[in-house]
């Protein structure tokens, strides 16, 4: 393992911070680790002391909630579409590669979200989770913040939801049950196709669908409801009609309580990485997504519609249904617990 302090010493590797990461974290509040084990190797991780961490979603996002928890910025997921690259653009870091392998840590997550959340300003609203980068990806397994954040949130009964491709989210799984007896708690675990081969070169360090269908399968073992995002729906790729019928299928047999389909989308960052992706593996499908991203970061209306149409009916035909996108979906408890606090009650915890 080496050790690296980014303002106290001049003759590290690392580049200094820039700007924007001074802004974000301060100068002294910077350290680069990298770790020889196999599961790191070649990743850099950026430990640092945040200045906050519930951030606000901007007023233009089609996102339906309004309040982020993100731990981590990069992602060792490496999915060649993933639409927060450009995140990383921020820190004066590169977005392709360098998103994959420079991770930036906020160590004082738990404690920072616990101060917010007991500050008088605060009304107890919902906040999301591995909306931008995934809060269970591999480093989660060393730096160990999401069960601080789940206490925090736990112990003055906030509601919130969990997006994951992790497996990592089954460590925490007693702590989320405890959250899911004082407020309303969302799991979705994302899983877009079922295809082994288009997910070990598009998805190359996530675990594998099949086990994150395990995830839902041993939520749902426990009685806790845990939704499927099926994102993304990968034009030409992942969505002819047996393709969508195969993961909807294994969707349904996990034992999943909705899944909602979400066809790609390419923002710039991302958008740029995956078409050096696609020429290097799909060459002859280069045209096809010049035509229907050309305008945009969005397939066409009319393709998103059918892809939802065809989900929704599968849905229909092997027993689950729809969900809205980062919905929070309550969790069964026992009738002798006591009712989610209000918000005007936890102004007054």
């Amino acid at each position: 393992m080496r050790w690296d302090r980014l303002a106290d010493s001049p003759a590290t590797a690392a580049t200094p911070a820039a700007p924007a990461d001074i802004a974000l974290f301060g100068t002294d509040a910077v350290t680069t680790r990298t770790f020889d084990t196999p599961e790191f190797r070649g990743i850099t991780f950026h430990e640092v002391r945040a200045r906050s961490i519930v951030n606000r979603v901007p007023g233009a996002s089609r996102m339906p909630f309004e309040w982020t928890v993100n731990p981590y910025r990069g992602c060792t997921h490496a999915c060649v579409y993933c639409f927060a690259r450009k995140t990383h653009a921020y820190l004066d870091l590169d977005t392709g590669i360098g998103f994959d392998s420079q991770i930036v840590v906020k160590v004082n997550a738990p404690e920072l979200l616990r101060a917010r959340l007991s500050s008088r300003s605060w009304q107890g609203a919902h906040i999301a989770m591995g909306t931008n980068v995934d809060c269970y990806q591999r480093a989660e397994g060393r730096y160990r913040l999401m069960p601080g954040i789940i206490e925090a949130l736990r112990d003055r009964a906030n509601p919130f939801s969990v997006l994951t491709k992790g497996t990592l989210i089954l460590r925490d799984q007693e702590l989320i049950r405890q959250a899911a007896e004082v407020t309303e708690v969302g799991v979705s675990v994302s899983v877009g196709f079922t295809d082994r081969e288009l997910w070990r070169t598009i998805e190359p360090g996530t675990p594998s669908p099949e086990r994150r269908l395990d995830v839902v399968r041993a939520f749902a073992g426990h009685g806790i409801d845990c939704g499927v995002l099926m994102a993304p729906v990968v034009p030409f790729l992942g969505d002819r009609p047996e393709q969508l019928r195969a993961t909807v299928r294994a969707i349904a047999e996990a034992g999943a309580s909705s899944v909602t389909p979400l066809v790609l989308h390419l923002r710039p960052g991302a958008r740029e990485w995956f078409f050096g992706w696609l020429r290097h593996h799909h060459p002859e499908l280069v045209g096809r997504y010049e035509r229907m991203y050309g305008t945009g970061a969005y397939a066409p209306t009319w393709y998103q519609r059918r892809i939802t149409r065809q989900v929704h009916e599968l849905a229909a035909e092997f027993g689950i249904g729809p969900a809205h996108r980062g919905a929070p979906r309550r969790i069964p408890v026992p009738d002798h617990h006591a009712p989610p606090a209000t918000a005007e009650q936890l102004t007054l915890l």
